[in-house]
């Protein structure tokens, strides 16, 4: 068997979003969602299984991690499982953003580990294999292992419940220019935030209307209408926060900084650029552009106090295995 691999996977921004599971253990979602892979958000993976090894050892960013190496750890054995071993394994993960701030590094962390992890302990899987082991460690993780944009089908079963790829990456060149407003990890994870979702007195609302929003906006990004697939982004995200601000106990992810910019956002497409917005569960705000459009949204958010960072995104390629190893 091979006995170590390395992969890279992106995160990914969803414009019809998940938000409640069905099983917590498989992590079948309430809802299918569609998203893009994103280029400069981007996790490096390194799986070893060792014969030498006596325990599992997890480094995310330098740092031993056992929170999130618990979580690692269970999605290694389901990796041995299938593999039939019994190796001990050493993961030493880097990502190039911030960590756990609700920029989906649990999204490109866990199918970065799941392709590393299955091609280290000699298993070559479908896409839709990968897809469906992915989404067990992190739901959106499945969305991270096929290329460009991406429907997550909304399946009752583990089997059926995986994502497949709309389009390649150079089918429309939109941006996605995240502005970091805080590197401040959230309070409220995503994983204990989705037990929350049915807590809302919206949230069957919600579920009604996801079959045609995931209609409409497959057909936007179809025909690369920008206006309606941006109106449609920013309704959806703004109506997942109000998912979120009506749970209980209550998720507030937005700060004052994020709220400027969603103004701003608006503001600037009344003055003639066309910008939209969208959100993850987290504070950084999405910022969507056509490419014409990107140099100056670029300049008007570099004018901002409230923004610590930008990162500009294209359209992205899914997980990759790489010759270059972490260690």
């Amino acid at each position: 068997m091979r006995n170590k691999a390395t992969a890279i996977a992106p995160s990914n921004i969803a414009f019809i979003k998940y938000w409640g599971v069905k099983d917590e253990i498989l992590r079948l979602p309430k809802n299918g969602s569609i998203s893009m892979n994103l280029s400069n958000l981007l996790t490096t993976t390194t799986v070893e299984f060792n014969p030498d090894f006596y325990q599992d050892t997890v480094t995310i960013d330098t740092v031993i991690d056992i929170v999130s190496g618990n979580r690692v750890i269970k999605h290694l054995d389901r990796i041995r499982s299938l593999a039939k071993i019994k190796y001990k394994a050493k993961v030493v993960t880097v990502n190039n953003f911030p960590t756990s701030t609700g920029l989906s590094s649990s999204a490109s962390g866990f199918a970065a580990l799941t392709l590393a992890g299955a091609r280290a302990a000699g298993l070559d899987l479908s896409e839709k294999e990968l897809s469906i082991l992915a989404r067990q460690g992190s739901g959106s993780a499945c969305r991270s292992i096929p290329d460009g944009f991406v429907e997550w089908l909304d399946g009752d079963t583990s089997e059926t419940s995986y994502a497949v790829s709309l389009h390649p990456k150079s089918y429309w060149d939109i941006v996605d220019i995240v502005a970091v407003v805080s590197k401040t990890k959230k309070e409220i994870s995503s994983t204990d935030g989705h037990k929350l979702a049915t807590t809302s007195p919206f949230f069957e609302k919600r579920l009604e209307l996801n079959k045609e929003k995931m209609i409409l906006m497959k057909q936007y990004i179809k025909d690369k209408n920008f206006s309606a697939f941006g109106e449609l982004a920013e309704s959806e995200a703004l109506e997942l926060h109000a998912i979120y601000l009506t749970s209980h106990p209550s998720l507030i992810y937005l700060l004052p900084a994020s709220l400027r910019l969603l103004h701003l956002a608006k503001k600037w497409r009344q003055e003639g650029l066309e910008v939209y917005f969208t959100l993850n569960t987290g504070q950084d705000v999405h910022i969507l552009c056509q490419k014409k459009d990107e140099k100056e949204v670029v300049q008007k958010l570099l004018k901002l106090k409230e923004v610590q960072n930008i990162i500009t995104n294209y359209p992205s390629d899914g997980a990759k295995l790489s010759n270059k190893h972490v260690f």
